[in-house]
């Protein structure tokens, strides 16, 4: 088998039956993959969910288990020591994957016998409409990832989002798979960056990472729940993360990181008084408070 996707919910039951259709429905067919739900613990209802799904689902490879250690990093260690595919695909349980999705997954495999790691496109699907205070810089924090119009390699340390990322199984059991240090969501307390580490270290062997825009997905995005509480949650998550990950590297690259989260903040207040210039006050101050919390996750 070329390619077992993994998916890791937790409290999703509202979203998990929509995405396990789009795989279910893919042009590709149903022997081109298989698909492993993880699911991490979930209090509501997902297990009853998927079970029914299944039952009015019953073709194709759908395999169900469970991780109770919290956290996006270990379900995906479990989903991928599951997997019979040569390949890992990590998909959220809220997105949606467009009609080719795994069709051009496999292309992308064989047009590039090299390639040992690449992502996709992410479109926030606004539920029930994108917030007049969204901008550019600040809808990263909800999955908005567009990197470039065509295929091509990742530059200037740039990585895919955990949500739609694809490595080759065998280079992922080299390196260890995902960090647990960096456990995605644990309650209330985030600790991300678990993608950029992984592909860091795929980057450190000497591999290129490429990017191909045709591998898309479509995101959920409540808009009811992107309250300030939220998005401090997922910006200093991001700081929280790189914290980890800097001073496992040095105390150096964790002061250099410090360095660069003021530059970037610096730019923020000037990003926020050019909005308000503009006629956009409402995006002002999301993309300053941005890094502010980012900034405070770190330190």
């Amino acid at each position: 088998m070329i390619l077992s996707i993994v998916i890791c919910s937790y409290n999703r039951a509202s979203y998990i039956g929509d995405a396990l259709t789009s795989l279910y429905e893919q042009s590709s067919g149903l022997a081109s993959f298989e698909a492993i739900i993880v699911d991490n613990n979930s209090t509501d209802n997902t297990s009853e969910v998927f079970q029914n799904w299944r039952d009015n689902h019953p073709l194709g490879n759908f395999t169900y288990t469970t991780e109770k250690q919290q956290g996006a990093s270990y379900a995906r260690n479990t989903g991928a020591k599951l997997a019979n595919g040569a390949w890992l695909c990590f998909m959220d349980d809220d997105a949606v994957a467009t009609e080719h999705y795994v069709q051009n997954i496999i292309r992308h495999i064989q047009d590039q016998p090299f390639v040992v790691g690449f992502g996709g496109r992410i479109i926030p699907k606004y539920i029930p409409s994108e917030p007049k205070w969204m901008s550019h810089y600040v809808s990263s924090l909800v999955g908005n990832f567009d990197y470039a119009p065509i295929a091509c390699v990742f530059e200037n340390g740039k990585y895919p989002l955990e949500s739609n990322m694809i490595v080759k199984k065998d280079v992922y059991e080299q390196i260890g798979g995902f960090n647990t240090s960096l456990p995605g969501v644990v309650g209330t307390l985030r600790i991300g960056g678990e993608g950029k580490e992984l592909f860091y270290k795929i980057m450190g062997l000497g591999h290129k990472i490429y990017y191909d825009p045709s591998i898309c997905v479509h995101h959920v995005v409540e808009v009811k729940k992107l309250t300030s509480e939220y998005m401090y949650r997922v910006a200093s998550g991001i700081g929280r993360g790189e914290k980890a990950r800097t001073k496992a590297i040095s105390i150096n690259s964790y002061i250099n990181k410090i360095v660069e989260y003021v530059i970037k903040l610096a730019a923020s207040l000037i990003l926020g008084i050019k909005y308000a210039l503009q006629g956009s006050p409402a995006k002002s101050w999301p993309v300053i408070k941005f890094r502010i919390d980012a900034l405070k996750g770190l330190l």
